[in-house]
């Protein structure tokens, strides 16, 4: 993974997005002295059965922002497109496009945008995901475009960024780059993700910390298998 970098806007569609697939590096990350902040498309409102949207959004918030300060990230929001049900389309480049004007990373870092994960089988991924990840693709382009949303570049607007120099797509089947991560990190992303207490009680049986340390130590020792024998987070990078 590139280096020479300071900023990073991380752009997903749900609380937990990143503690699945990029939290470990977003803490080594942080921890070398990089500035990252997360932009969250939803609250996450449809994303547990036995509470009703606006509890699960109050509750599934909360947890993001803990779940995000353990690895070192302090700004964390929330757009407040609908769970579910993201729409494809100008709507959701114009509000992506305001925030990479605004926070004006050199490096966005996004969720599989592609039609399958690949846990061993295939599987297909979620609109969501799917839609998010692309927009984040265009509106790197968008941003930097002084005539694609001119509305935002008033004057007192930021202007144009066209310095997004990569995006890095975590969880892809297509995988290209890695970036390894140390224990720390790993135990910093594991925590991370069990701070999702909600959300992961819902799912079954398991306790999060539990669950969370068997996740995330099997994804980094998988990586490591592809990438040099070291446990890492790998990313499929786009070059802007």
């Amino acid at each position: 993974m590139p280096t020479d970098w300071q900023r990073a806007l991380a752009v997903v569609a749900h609380p937990d997005d990143l503690e699945y697939g990029a939290a470990a590096a977003v803490a080594e990350w942080t921890g070398a002295g990089r500035e990252v902040a997360y932009l969250l498309v939803t609250r996450g409102e449809a994303g547990i059965d036995t509470l009703p949207p606006e509890e699960s959004a109050r509750v599934r918030e909360a947890e993001q922002r803990a779940s995000a300060a353990l690895v070192g990230v302090e700004q964390v929001t929330f757009l407040g497109h609908r769970d579910g049900v993201i729409e494809e389309g100008v709507a959701l480049r114009r509000d992506l496009a305001a925030a990479i004007r605004a926070h004006r990373p050199e490096l966005l870092i996004t969720l599989n945008h592609r039609d399958t994960w690949d846990f061993g089988e295939r599987a297909w991924n979620t609109p969501d995901h799917r839609v998010v990840g692309r927009a984040v693709l265009d509106a790197a382009g968008d941003a930097g475009n002084r005539w694609i949303f001119p509305e935002q570049l008033g004057d007192t607007g930021p202007g144009p960024w066209g310095g997004v120099r990569w995006v890095a797509v975590a969880g892809s089947p297509e995988a290209t780059h890695a970036q390894a991560v140390g224990d720390a990190s790993l135990e910093r992303a594991i925590a991370s993700l069990a701070e999702h207490r909600a959300y992961i009680s819902a799912l079954g049986d398991q306790e999060p910390p539990a669950y969370a340390r068997e996740l995330h130590t099997t994804m980094a020792d998988a990586a490591a298998a592809r990438f040099g024998g070291r446990r890492c987070v790998p990313f499929e990078l786009f070059s802007r």
